[in-house]
């Protein structure tokens, strides 16, 4: 994949930065987005550049349609082509479903859906006119089975679902992939913040009985960026140590 360019969306931490140096790693060409944590995103791009790969931080809220359109224009014109997408960058705000305000439900579902759309649709074209195209949607095990506090949270991740599916019936035949990642709980800055009562608790709920680690769900991000999933399509790929099965 040496000659692949790459764009990750919410790429300065956490799964997205793990997903950004898998792919770089490979020699892919990594387009590191970010929204608001600029040294976070800089410290990847250096880091993939000191390890000989080529990087580079572009700033913008996936929410916003003129943003995404950049992000793409900018992988355009610096690397000539966009090959792999992934639709990764995501926030929480989670209340019971009682508390919840309506700028809680608006701000998730705009940046952990219609930020999909927003991204998907602004590479769908270039790809289109290459006749490849790789698309990942990382979704969430909360997708598949719900959690209480997060209606905001699920109901997007559940949205993603089925706008990955439709996409990939959509783009099938320019020969553009569109699957889905479902993660279950994996060790972020998001899990860190929780006592160990928590996850020791969580981890009862676990068969493989701990919690997933970032490089797990950026190995089969790239698995599915590659020629090796060629014939896989609309598919959620759940890591999550067997929370959902």
């Amino acid at each position: 994949m040496s000659e692949k360019v790459a764009i990750v969306t919410g790429a300065s931490r956490g799964i997205g930065r793990a997903v950004a140096l898998e792919l770089a790693a490979r020699g892919i060409k990594v387009v590191v987005n970010f929204a608001g944590n600029q040294s976070a995103a800089e410290e990847v791009v250096s880091q993939i550049q000191q390890s000989g790969g080529q990087a580079i931080a572009v700033q913008g809220n996936v929410a916003v349609v003129q943003d995404a359109e950049k992000l793409v224009n900018t992988a355009l014109e610096t690397f000539g082509r966009v090959d792999i997408l992934v639709n990764n960058a995501g926030i929480t705000r989670d209340n019971l479903l009682i508390r919840m305000k309506e700028e809680e439900w608006d701000e998730v579902i705009a940046i952990n859906l219609k930020g999909v759309f927003n991204c998907t649709k602004a590479v769908t074209r270039p790809m289109m006119k290459q006749r490849y195209g790789r698309i990942i949607n990382i979704t969430s095990v909360v997708a598949l089975m719900g959690n209480p506090g997060q209606a905001n949270y699920t109901a997007a991740k559940s949205g993603v679902i089925g706008l990955t599916k439709s996409n990939a019936r959509e783009l099938a035949s320019r020969n553009i992939t569109v699957n889905a990642v479902a993660p279950g709980y994996i060790q972020t800055d998001m899990t860190a913040a929780l006592n160990e009562d928590v996850k020791q608790a969580l981890n009862q709920q676990i068969p493989l009985g701990r919690l997933g680690d970032p490089q797990d769900v950026a190995k089969a991000v790239a698995f599915l960026a590659s020629d090796d999933a060629s014939y896989i399509t609309g598919q959620v790929l759940s890591i999550d140590g067997g929370m959902v099965m």
